[in-house]
């Protein structure tokens, strides 16, 4: 062949060659799509939950509540029909006095080990006399407590099985993102055991504590899934079903679990004493804001501004009212909620370097931790109703009434139980419409505990002050949980 038409049959296949390699590009790219869309999109949860479903476990709790002595009121004495209800109650345990009755709860809850370690919200077993565990399998046993965490809702039991209990482990919620496939399980209104799935909606979400770390998720989640876990795609708990938003009590598609990196933490520390054990630094913050920045001399508004120092480990190094705290034990600091984390995470007794910005200048301070718990203890956050709170008040739409013992007994709660009792709800209301109803009980308003009318009305004033047009109530019935935003338009 001649070298000419050797370079023009050459030269006739390039372009041949060129648009075989864009068809195989453009092949691999398709398929490669399509691969990660069956990944994402799984076409059945069958396998995963067949998989799971042996550690899930339903749990019934039983409270034995006192009856109330004493006049019941049921009608003005002098009525007509005085005789007539004395004489009924006569028939029916006796005047003026109701006999003690049982109280039972269902929830859920998962087994973490084969020797019966199992996973639920503090809530499901609070003030419980009897805990009965039932598994996937169709048999029961009866539980222990080992011990419990209110601050994060998380409970830790334990029960005594003949033969190896299968178990789930714990994933990294931080690896969970936001768009990933998740799936409850659990004993929604006492229905037996239940699958849901959704999506991972949002995460980091901080509703009602110092130590919250929610993922919230669309997956359908009712009462009775509390305590229950949320797994992710590889069968690991990620998260414990605690909370619902929910304008009228069921399922809307915003659920809330404690993230798993929380609940781990929590669970080791009950394991091992019964009880948790969080570092305490012992000063008051706040959040710098960005009007400080300047006075402060500071470069941004980052970090957390100490307030106070009472006596405790921040004042034995010597920190001040005014310091800034920028870094602790080698961790930036952003905020106040990331401080008081950290902090709460690192062990008690442990001297760490804490760097504070002190009138623009840089300090490095070394302070040994103590324990929060025990500095809640001598130093209480809250306390009961003062005198001269009112008995009741009315708001939006409410008629409140601070928790009293016999108000606890009436709505068969445990002694601990604090917050606003709701004695009435004006059918006309927005609450009523969002599900508000008597024997609710508010425990706090703005992610704040609430312990008195006062407390309320204060969160309310800031509220507005703040330019919201809505406070966030956390609403517990029969002891579960939900948050209900009510507007203040209208409030005065």
């Amino acid at each position: 062949m001649k070298p000419e038409a050797f370079a023009a049959t050459r030269d006739n296949a390039r372009p041949l060659r060129l648009f075989w390699l864009a068809t195989l590009s453009m092949f691999m790219i398709v398929s490669q799509a399509l691969m990660a869309s069956a990944q994402g999109a799984p076409q059945s949860f069958s396998v995963l939950a067949e998989k799971v479903s042996p550690s899930v476990v339903n749990i019934t709790t039983s409270t034995m509540v006192a009856g109330r002595t004493g006049p019941q009121g049921i009608v003005p004495e002098g009525s007509p029909f005085e005789d007539f209800f004395r004489e009924f109650q006569d028939r029916n345990g006796g005047p003026g006095e109701d006999r003690p009755r049982r109280s039972s709860a269902l929830g859920s809850g998962f087994v973490i080990s084969e020797d019966g370690y199992i996973v639920t919200n503090n809530h499901v077993i609070e003030g419980a006399d009897e805990i009965e565990i039932e598994f996937f399998e169709g048999f029961s046993l009866p539980a222990t407590l080992v011990g419990t965490d209110p601050n994060t809702d998380i409970a830790l039991l334990k029960v005594e099985a003949d033969s190896p209990l299968k178990f789930v482990s714990f994933g990294n919620s931080d690896n969970a993102k936001v768009g990933d496939w998740v799936m409850a399980m659990g004993n929604p209104l006492g229905q037996g055991f239940s699958v849901s799935a959704g999506i991972v909606s949002a995460r980091n979400r901080a509703l009602s504590g110092t130590y919250d770390d929610y993922i919230q998720t669309d997956a359908a989640i009712n009462r009775g899934n509390s305590g229950g876990p949320l797994f992710n795609m590889n069968g690991e708990v990620i998260g414990v079903n605690t909370a619902i938003l929910s304008p009228n009590g069921g399922s809307i598609g915003i659920g809330f679990s404690m993230a798993s990196n929380v609940v781990t933490k929590v669970v080791d520390q009950l394991r091992e004493f019964g009880e948790t054990r969080r570092g305490w630094l012992g000063v008051r913050i706040q959040d710098v804001t960005d009007d400080m920045v300047e006075a402060l001399g500071l470069a941004s508004a980052e970090g957390a501004l100490v307030s106070d120092v009472p006596d405790g480990p921040a004042k034995d190094s010597g920190m001040q009212a005014g310091d800034v705290i920028t870094s602790f034990d080698g961790k930036e600091v952003q905020d106040t909620r990331q401080l008081v984390r950290i902090v709460g995470n690192t062990d008690v007794g442990k001297s760490v370097r804490v760097v504070v910005n002190r009138n623009g200048n840089s300090e490095t301070l070394l302070v040994t931790l103590g324990r929060r718990e025990d500095a809640e203890t001598t130093f209480p956050a809250s306390q009961e109703v003062t005198p001269g709170e009112p008995s009741q008040s009315q708001l939006m739409g409410l008629t409140l009434s601070p928790l009293t013992q016999d108000l606890r007994e009436e709505l068969s709660l445990p002694d601990s139980a604090k917050g606003l009792a709701v004695v009435n709800v004006d059918e006309s209301s927005e609450a009523f419409e969002k599900g508000l109803r008597q024997g609710d009980v508010i425990t706090e308003a703005g992610q704040s505990e609430v312990l008195s009318i006062s407390d309320l009305e204060t969160k309310v004033d800031e509220a507005k002050e703040a330019g919201r047009k809505s406070l966030l109530l956390l609403v517990r019935r029969g002891g579960d949980p939900r948050f209900v935003a009510l507007s203040l338009e209208e409030q005065n």
